[in-house]
């Protein structure tokens, strides 16, 4: 098991449809939707950073820089994304999943760490991606969430998180409690 560094963040849906998420240590980032890609929340930062994530599908998200540079994170439940290999997960403590997340740690529930099952991968080759991009696709179609479907993260309803992704974003302008780790 793994033990990643652990940042905390909040998310704040502004009046304009956006969402300004918070990070334990400073980090701030305004995040939006990106018409017609209900996969895609572009985003910029406070440090001058910025660029988009792509939920691929397999609850593996795709982060690409405005750089041209990409790397992967792996929703894992319960309000956690896992980034990198494990180094750091993010545990969104504004959602019922995250807080009921970090309630079960704390009592050392073993089933919350990060095994190697959880990792994202290092890299992907255009193809792997578009075949998870097809995956998601296909798993909005059988869930029946409909059109654009959902795209938030498994924080939202407290379970394991299996379902997360395909609730949260059934309506085009509505923001689950936390989109894309």
């Amino acid at each position: 098991m793994i033990r990643p560094q652990e940042i905390g963040y909040a998310d704040e849906l502004l009046a304009d449809g956006t969402v300004h998420r918070r990070y334990e240590g400073g980090l701030e980032e305004w995040r939006s939707r990106t018409p017609g890609r209900p996969h895609l929340v572009s985003w910029h930062d406070n440090r001058g950073g910025s660029g988009t994530d792509e939920l691929l599908g397999n609850r593996v998200i795709k982060r690409t820089l405005a750089d041209g540079t990409a790397g992967y994170a792996r929703d894992i439940g319960y309000g956690r994304t896992v980034w990198a290999r494990g180094e750091r997960v993010t545990v969104n403590r504004s959602s019922f999943g995250g807080r009921m997340g970090v309630l079960l740690a704390g009592l050392g529930v073993a089933a919350l760490a990060v095994t190697a099952a959880h990792l994202p991968p290092l890299s992907m080759t255009p193809e792997e991606e578009e075949a998870l991009r097809r995956q998601q696709a296909q798993s909005q179609v059988s869930s029946g969430s409909g059109g654009d479907g959902g795209v938030g993260d498994s924080g939202g309803d407290g379970d394991s998180g299996d379902d997360g992704w395909e609730t949260g974003w059934d309506d085009e302008d509505a923001w689950s409690d936390d989109d894309f780790g």
